[in-house]
């Protein structure tokens, strides 16, 4: 019985969470009654099992759910010590668990709990949310529900939230919901179908209401149409953006040029509307209390726009500033940052920045949720989101502070951007997935499309990881392979010049095709490739990091390696010009001199192997071995070990470390750095 109620709610929930149009990420929650088994006595004991804090619905698994005694959790009416100091009873919920628990009960556990209902649905559709933040929300609902849907004045989520809904629930019998104001809607039902089928009547009706009577123009028109160039545009701007945004701490950016975003940023009053901000908490929270607006269109100067959008940042910080100061007290937290996770570019589209990808991306979900609800809310009425004195309580909440406290610390590598190139296989591949485990976001570069692919699918979603086709000997080829990593990310932090082939043959038989080959790919390659990384680094003003993968041949001489060992010596020494360019920026430029990586590399793979097994006269399944035994560790080199020596440069610890080049060769004493 219990296995089947669990099962039903959690299919209930991924079933809602799965429609944008229903909820947002991780926005609002869903419950269910019933009877289960005390774990010490064995006696019948009536529960509530409600989607844990955090928890996103659409994902939802029994896991997430917290499991609470319903007798504890409706007593705590009976301590409640009023609305001034409802937020102790979130701890008090702690008491309330069944058994082990499950995961941690959320601020809205009380609605769900005092509810006299078996299932409840708290959800934020975007159609819900434009009647809950027009300015005669009351009135529309009735209009649209008549006694099926009741109005509740905006209240702060809590305990009296839910002593609140509880009373309504008594109050109408015939009503399957409420409208939260400024918030959301809740919905119940004695089943979990007959709940899951309110909550989609409220907001299919809500929807229908609004199509049926808004406005078809509630933006005012269009006045700055979509640029053709926009992603180029975008493309320009992205890095210079990411900078301003990370001035407190280093950010993740997104882009978006959906219809939905390019009608808004062109809108004639975009302006008014954005500085009203958003409304539900749960947008504001990811979103901040309003976005950075340029007021300038596509058409306007590069340098011009630039300037711009860092007075306009300046303007922003010292705005966000009076913000806090305007409602902070003894007991608000400090400041988190004063920087903007939403700017909005007329004609362009907008950029959206987290501590990472995903929260980057979500912001941007959550800032379309805000645009849909304010079409809708002008459309009928006019947008009138809650107090900015009720935002800040919210942003600034310590229950907020608490659940930020609870997350694991970032990883090394975490908001860091990196671009590897030869990424599809090898040395390239075991980089990239080492910095994608340390918390990096990479991206994939490679000339083969299809490895590249593989290698970006394997470390995760587009979050984590996005394949480029490049060949590094085209500029033009790394100029759209650069602009597609900044606009995947917002820009590039860490750029490991990988790509590399090799041509082993002695002078008299290395043709001017081979040399230029293998000084296209390698020397040439490896400038190409800096100069675009270079150009992001200084346009963030963030620092950076440019490893080179050079070679213990590009300081040991050896035989029949003529144009392989000249190119990686030209490798070697831009690490060393490059480091003196452009520490000035910030820009640590290091190498790497790995020697007999055998196992798991392309280059090796693809023909080298064969011939310098050849040239020392032993079976290519044992050059791996014979480079071992020539080493003063007798062990064999592995692309993670070289992986392992990028990591070590860009993880934090030598961070005052430039210009060095690291041998990865198990001991070579002719290689020796001298």
């Amino acid at each position: 019985m219990v296995e089947a109620l669990v099962e039903a709610l959690v299919e209930r929930s991924n079933r809602l969470g799965a429609e944008p149009r229903n909820t947002n990420y991780a926005g609002g929650n869903t419950s269910a009654k019933g009877v289960g088994s005390d774990p010490v006595t064995g006696s019948e004991v009536d529960l509530l099992w409600v989607k844990g804090s955090g928890g996103d619905l659409g994902t939802l698994t029994e896991k997430g759910l917290a499991v609470l005694r319903l007798d504890r959790l409706r007593a705590l009416v009976d301590v409640y010590p009023g609305v001034e100091r409802e937020d102790e009873m979130v701890a008090a919920f702690d008491y309330c668990l069944h058994g082990k628990g499950g995961a941690a009960p959320s601020i809205d556990t009380a609605m769900h709990g005092l509810v006299d209902a078996a299932h409840v649905d708290h959800l934020h559709p975007d159609a819900g949310i434009a009647f809950a933040t027009a300015a005669d929300g009351e009135a529309l609902t009735k209009a649209c529900f008549g006694d099926r849907v009741v109005w509740v004045p905006w209240r702060r989520p809590g305990f009296q939230l839910g002593l609140d809904i509880a009373a309504v629930h008594r109050e109408h019998p015939a009503a399957i919901g409420v409208i939260l104001g400024g918030h959301g809607i809740t919905a119940w039902g004695a089943t979990s179908d007959e709940c899951e089928a309110n909550s989609l009547e409220i907001i299919e009706r809500a929807q229908r209401y609004l199509d049926e009577h808004g406005r078809a123009d509630p933006f005012g028109g269009q006045v700055v149409a979509p640029a053709e160039d926009r992603r180029t545009w975008a493309a320009e701007l992205a890095p210079v953006l990411r900078g301003l945004a990370s001035t407190d701490r280093p950010q993740v950016g997104h882009f978006t040029d959906s219809d939905v975003v390019l009608e808004f940023v062109g809108s004639a009053r975009l302006a008014e509307l954005a500085a009203l901000g958003t409304s539900c908490p749960d947008h504001f929270l990811r979103t901040k209390v309003r976005p950075l607006v340029l007021d300038l269109p596509p058409t306007a100067p590069l340098d011009e726009t630039i300037a711009r959008l860092r007075e306009l940042h300046e303007a922003y910080r010292a705005d966000y500033r009076a913000y806090y100061e305007r409602h902070a007290d003894a007991a608000s937290p400090p400041m988190r940052g004063a920087d903007p996770a939403i700017v909005l570019l007329p004609g362009v589209g907008m950029f959206s920045f987290g501590k990472d990808k995903q929260t980057a991306r979500v912001a941007g979900e959550f800032y379309v949720n805000a645009i849909n609800v304010m079409r809708g809310a002008e459309s009928v009425s006019s947008y009138r989101p809650i107090e900015e004195r009720e935002k800040f309580r919210i942003e600034y909440w310590e229950l907020e502070e608490a659940k930020l406290r609870r997350q694991p610390p970032p990883k090394p590598l975490a908001a860091r951007v990196a671009f590897v190139t030869g990424g599809g296989s090898g040395i390239g591949r075991a980089i990239a997935r080492r910095l994608a485990a340390e918390g990096a976001c990479v991206v994939v570069a490679d000339r083969d499309g299809a490895a590249a692919a593989e290698v970006a699918a394997e470390l995760g979603s587009a979050d984590v990881a996005v394949p480029v086709t490049v060949d590094v000997t085209s500029a033009s080829a790394l100029t759209g392979a650069f602009r597609a990593a900044v606009l995947a990310f917002g820009g590039v932090d860490l750029v490991v010049n990988n790509a590399g082939l090799s041509v082993s043959k002695p002078l008299a038989e290395t043709t001017e095709a081979d040399w230029d080959l293998q000084h296209d790919v390698m020397a040439k390659g490896s400038f190409l490739v800096a100069k675009q990384a270079a150009k992001v680094m200084r346009a963030q003003g963030m620092g950076g990091d440019l490893i080179y993968i050079a070679s213990k041949n590009s300081v040991v001489a050896g035989p029949n390696n003529v144009a392989y060992g000249a190119a990686k010596a030209d490798q070697a020494h831009q690490v060393r010009l490059l480091a003196a360019e452009l520490g000035g920026d910030g820009i640590r430029v290091n190498g790497i001199n790995p020697d007999g990586v055998v196992r798991g590399s392309g280059i090796f793979a693809g023909g080298w192997g064969a011939q310098r097994a050849a040239v020392y006269g032993v079976p290519e399944e044992e050059l791996g071995q014979f480079y071992a035994q020539r080493t003063l560790l007798k062990r064999e080199v592995l692309p993670e070990h070289v992986a392992a020596a990028v990591f070590a440069l860009t993880g934090g610890d030598l961070s005052l470390t430039t210009g060095l080049h690291i041998p990865v060769d198990a001991g070579v004493a002719a290689a020796f750095l001298r």
